[in-house]
């Protein structure tokens, strides 16, 4: 594949030199897997030895990816630094995930979030979620991560879409199927390093040309001076773009529901956690990534708003990031590129590892549970590879229409988290719901969803997010009154779970409140 359409000859060597030196660390990661990753808990959950150093990177490296750096910096040339809100609200979201649903889960026990639903409920939840989540990461994660790094690759390296995606599959494929999740998890923390490097690099960069060289303070001034309506955290009803960020449900409505939803149960995310070699080093990895959160706007939202300065008459806001790149000097372009494709591939290997886990441990080993290990690997690696093949094919129809990609992920996924959240909110914290409850509120998140976006159409859908969560929880309890007392609960108690934590993290959690007040007290 040719990249030197638009990088020169010095940029596309260190792309080249980056992409073997990637492969070659993960194959030496994986090298003492003598049985090629014989085990289940080896492949799947990185033998449970992962230090919080590497949790808390690869947390980041599952996270962003091209919808986060392409859709979100398209978002914050259309929006403004409100988008913002989904990383910041973020790192307080980890905290609480870390302190009140990680002891729960890992004294569980567990590979994947479908076993848990089976401990605390029954087959038939775990069953529905497994299918859920499988159609989720290949038809909306998958497959957005995909067309937008294909089209990046095509704006800063002039190769074809189609082939830019087909090398990303490949490129993933090549260094996490054999080493699992631990190849994925330590590759990830040269990833996330060349991506915060690359990116404050960019955002450093597009600041010092919007002030004409003068650097980047001066920079920041003139945008912040010249669209002071791109820097309103909290967006007025009257704004463009309300529907999409309605004004304060940011910081108490449905987005908490979302962010619940994405860091606290979506197996790409909490899997990394899972394999932490204890709870408090499992907390120590959160914490570490929600101070990263609070830095990303600087790498995906700001290069978008400086792009309005720099590229005014872009013909659709997910160009914005790509575009920028054109202002690297040679050598460094190649780094940035090499980084903007890390972040992809990263997020690539993630969510298939996860696919594989999920298909694998949650519906295969149902049908043929005395299997060899060997052979659940070995499968694991097929639903890897099938899914890949799936979101290639379906990628261009799904997402070629929408100009910003990141809200149309928010979007659809809005359809379904607030019932995902009831869920395992009733189910870690109240007892008495039941299997009944738990698919009632699953059910009735879609049904609810959909109603209320053709009846209320001028309901934002963070609001629409927030009342549907509501109508799910009440939806649940009701079903659960109603029905026979859960008999099949097989969860530990919460007497056996502390939730006590270190005063370094505590320390970590207060530092974060203090971030985000004075942040939003700046940028209200």
């Amino acid at each position: 594949m040719d990249f030197t359409n638009k990088l020169g000859t010095i940029d596309s060597t260190i792309f080249i030199v980056y992409v073997i030196g990637l492969l070659c660390l993960a194959l030496w990661v994986s090298r003492n897997e003598k049985k090629e990753g014989a085990n289940t808990e080896d492949y799947f959950l990185a033998s449970k030895s992962l230090p919080w150093w590497a949790i808390g990177a690869s947390l980041i490296a599952a996270n962003i990816s091209a919808e986060q750096i392409i859709g979100m910096s398209g978002s914050g040339y259309a929006i403004g630094l409100a988008i913002a809100s989904y990383e910041w609200m973020a790192a307080i979201t980890l905290v609480l995930v870390g302190k009140y649903m990680l002891p729960i889960f890992l004294e569980n026990k567990i590979f994947t979030m479908p076993q848990y639903l089976e401990q605390r409920f029954d087959n038939k939840v775990k069953t529905t979620m497994a299918i859920f989540w499988l159609a989720v990461y290949t038809f909306v994660n998958l497959t957005a991560v995909l067309w937008l790094g294909g089209m990046a690759i095509e704006t800063v390296a002039g190769v074809d879409w189609m082939f830019g995606m087909i090398f990303l599959a490949v490129f993933s494929v090549a260094y996490s199927l054999y080493g699992g999740l631990k190849a994925v998890a330590f590759t990830d923390i040269l990833q996330v390093v060349l991506l915060v490097f690359g990116g404050l690099l960019l955002s450093y960069l597009a600041l010092d040309a919007v002030a004409d060289g003068q650097g980047f303070l001066v920079g920041f001034g003139i945008l912040t001076n010249t669209m002071p309506e791109h820097f309103d955290m909290i967006l007025s009803p009257d704004n463009d773009h309300y529907m999409s960020l309605p004004g304060i449900s940011v910081l108490i409505g449905g987005m908490w529901v979302m962010n619940f939803s994405y860091w606290g149960f979506n197996q790409y995310i909490i899997q990394r956690a899972l394999a932490a070699k204890d709870l408090k080093e499992a907390q120590k990895g959160i914490a570490f990534a929600a101070y990263l959160k609070l830095l990303m706007p600087l790498i995906v939202v700001l290069p978008g708003i400086a792009a309005v300065v720099l590229y005014p008459t872009l013909t659709t806001p997910d160009q914005a990031y790509p575009s920028m790149m054109a202002l690297m000097p040679v050598g460094i372009k190649g780094l940035v590129f090499a980084a903007l494709v890390a972040a992809i591939v990263s997020s690539l290997a993630s969510m298939t590892n996860s696919i594989s886990t999920i298909f694998t441990m949650d519906l295969y080993s149902r049908f043929k549970p005395n299997e060899s290990q060997r052979h659940y690997v070995h499968i694991g690696r097929i639903a890897a590879l099938v899914s890949l093949c799936i979101a290639l094919i379906v990628a261009q129809p799904l997402l070629g229409k929408f100009d910003q990609a990141f809200q149309y992920i928010q979007e659809f996924t809005g359809f379904f988290t607030p019932g995902i959240v009831v869920i395992f909110v009733m189910g870690m914290f109240w007892k008495r719901a039941t299997s009944a409850g738990a698919l009632s509120a699953a059910l009735g998140s879609a049904v609810f969803s959909l109603v209320l976006k053709f009846t209320w159409p001028e309901l934002p859908f963070m609001d629409r997010v927030g009342l549907v969560f509501l109508l799910c929880l009440a939806l649940c309890y009701v079903v659960s009154m109603l029905g026979k007392p859960n008999t099949a609960d097989s969860s530990v108690s919460l007497d056996q779970v502390s939730f006590a934590t270190t005063k370094s993290f505590n320390v970590a959690a207060i530092g974060v409140v203090l971030i985000l007040t004075a942040l939003y007290a700046t940028w209200w």
